[in-house]
């Protein structure tokens, strides 16, 4: 394994869509060196090293060689050739999200990143959107949650379904926050536009009592991200696009203020307070802090935020959820 220094060594493999965003933050980055890049596509190579000054590789193995780390924003079908690379080079990874195409592929890569004692992160970018991060502070135990994660249709991305599009930040959000097993899931969805599920809803159920209903789109008229949380005395609402969230609170009755609203339920019972207000929430770019916190992982030996184990549990329901959709659409057509 290359030795660690404050300041790490890193490349890019994948100059995509968000491939080129990586590359702009890296490129400023006080936790990092960016040393190089490879794409499949060597023009681009070619024109982002110049543009950013850096290395133009020909192959991702020269590249691992180069770096301490790799940062892999490749389509889902390269993530375990890659993390597999890195892992026999020595070299520490960031894949994005999901973490592979297939769960025996992330459960190989596990094995061999823990043998290896090779870290490796993955790109739930949302575990760091500012409004999670300031409300997941109040989320102490979450009865029903309901995530609508709604975008208008775009090509891109659409060589998987929805489910692991976009729906699967949501299923990380949610195992993130509900510490307890799945008792049971139930799913459907539709294909309207690509040759893969555009619409789907997923209700999981949790061995604690929990639910948690998540539905995305990408066909939709807007784009729309938002999570509400219900728990004994509390209802968070959170707005990732906006990266707002709020927060109704039952307060005992002397606390209340001039704001509170005071309800009064009948029959004797005594009135309850309940208070509404935002939750403070400091911005921040996701995409920079999640790699700031991945730095700190192999300098310092901090927990790895988003585990490699994090993002199989992920894969691991998201392929759960396509398989009921699969079935139900089979009864259907019977």
């Amino acid at each position: 394994m290359k030795d660690n220094f404050d300041k790490l060594n890193i490349g890019v493999i994948g100059a995509g869509h968000l491939g080129k965003i990586h590359l702009n933050i890296l490129s400023t980055h006080p936790n990092y060196n960016l040393i190089g890049l490879y794409d499949i596509n060597l023009e681009v190579t070619k024109e982002l090293a110049t543009k950013y000054q850096i290395r133009a590789f020909e192959s991702a193995e020269d590249l691992i060689k180069a770096v301490q780390v790799v940062d892999i924003v490749t389509p889902t079908i390269f993530h375990h050739q890659y993390c597999m690379l890195a892992i026999s080079l020595g070299t520490h990874f960031f894949v994005e999200k999901p973490i592979t195409q297939t769960t025996a592929q992330a459960k190989e890569l596990i094995n061999a990143a823990d043998a290896a004692n090779i870290l490796g992160q993955v790109g739930h970018v949302e575990r760091f959107n500012p409004a999670i991060l300031a409300a997941s502070k109040f989320a102490k135990n979450p009865l029903f949650i309901e995530a609508h994660r709604l975008s208008e249709f775009k090509p891109r991305g659409t060589d998987v379904s929805v489910v692991l599009d976009l729906m699967i930040h949501d299923i990380d959000l949610v195992l993130s926050m509900v510490k307890a097993p799945i008792h049971q899931i139930s799913a459907s969805g539709v294909s309207v536009i690509s040759e893969n599920i555009d619409i789907a809803n997923a209700r999981l159920e949790f061995e604690n009592g929990c639910v948690a209903n998540l539905t995305a789109s990408r066909v939709s008229l807007k784009n729309e991200r938002k999570i509400r949380i219900f728990q004994p005395q509390a209802y968070l609402s959170i707005d990732l696009n906006k990266k707002e969230s709020n927060i109704f609170q039952l307060i005992p009755i002397e606390e209340a203020t001039e704001e509170t609203m005071i309800i009064d339920p009948g029959d004797g019972k005594p009135a309850r307070a309940l208070n509404y207000h935002p939750i403070k929430a400091e911005d921040n770019n996701a995409i920079s802090l999640e790699l700031s916190e991945f730095a700190d992982s192999i300098n310092q030996g901090k927990p790895v935020t988003v585990s490699l184990t994090d993002g199989y549990d992920c894969l691991v329901i998201a392929h759960t959820i396509l398989e009921k959709i699969a079935e139900l659409q089979a009864k259907v057509s019977l």
